[in-house]
């Protein structure tokens, strides 16, 4: 049981950071290099409220940083992203220059050295084999909860008919009168909230450094080719199949090689099913599908 945990907790936070990334590369066909230090910013917001306010900043912080994020990914899309719509190969330089000036900013204003923050609550829970710590499954239900809202979101409202239909043919969906550069400016706002969040709940857990969130930006792309570009219900699909591979084989052998075995094991099952395990809605993910 506490193995199935382990594989839940990391599988939630993984999909939690790759639903929004999906969206923004399935809509805007934007490789945004930048997506992971929006986990950091979230991390660092609880730090900073803890901080002022003491351990249980942490709910303060867990209602503030997704909308930092937000408010940040607004600023990235109207002064960045907007300007290279039509050049979205060169939008790979602009978000990694924005990847290391976020880095060096935060490096700046809270230091190099690591910060520790705190979970709300301590303690455990007994499960079949042991115990659990309760915070984990406070995360785990947290990121099921924004997972499956954000899946009701896309697949059963207006709002996500309209975000399929701009994936799927940006052209056409203009044509019928879709406000497509309302939606890609909402789209990416939301994925940055949504990385944010994903940086609070991680943060208890790990360290506070300026680099935390680059270690789950290639997974988090590894994800969405993976699952599907354009398609939540693939990118839920490829975080199980990642983070389930990747905890189970943790156990065996060395992180590092646990992770490098398992995007070896993704690229192999990306040349069997280039256009992913569920294939999305993208004009991207139809043009891999005839690669």
């Amino acid at each position: 049981m506490i193995v199935i945990l382990n594989i839940a907790s990391y599988v939630s936070i993984l999909a939690m950071i790759a639903l929004g990334l999906a969206i923004v590369f399935g809509m805007m066909d934007i490789v945004n290099l930048a997506h992971a230090e929006w986990v950091t910013i979230g991390a660092y917001t609880l730090a900073a409220a803890q901080a002022v306010a003491g351990r249980q900043a942490f709910w303060i912080a867990l209602l503030a940083a997704p909308a930092v994020g937000a408010l940040l990914g607004w600023c990235l899309e109207r002064f960045v992203i907007r300007l290279l719509y039509d050049r979205p190969l060169d939008t790979l330089l602009a978000t990694y220059a924005v990847s290391l000036i976020l880095q060096k900013a935060l490096e700046l204003v809270f230091g190099t050295q690591p910060m520790l923050v705190y979970a709300p609550f301590g303690g455990a829970i007994r499960v079949p084999g042991g115990s659990y710590p309760a915070y984990r499954i406070f995360v785990i239900g947290v990121a099921l909860t924004v997972t499956a809202g954000c899946w009701l979101l896309f697949a059963r409202t207006r709002f996500g008919t309209k975000l399929r239909a701009v994936i799927q043919h940006p052209a056409m969906a203009e044509a019928v009168g879709i406000d497509t550069r309302r939606l890609n400016r909402i789209a990416f706002c939301g994925g940055a909230g949504l990385a944010s969040l994903a940086g609070v709940l991680v943060a208890p857990m790990v360290s506070v450094e300026s680099h935390l969130g680059v270690a789950y930006l290639a997974k988090a792309f590894f994800v969405i080719v993976l699952g599907g570009i354009g398609s939540i219900t693939g990118s839920i699909l490829g975080s199980v199949f990642i983070g389930t591979a990747e905890t189970l084989l943790s156990y065996r052998v060395d992180p590092s090689l646990a992770s490098a075995v398992v995007l070896i094991l993704s690229i192999v099952v990306i040349r069997f099913r280039p256009q992913g395990l569920i294939p999305g809605f993208s004009t991207a993910h139809q043009l891999l599908g005839k690669g």
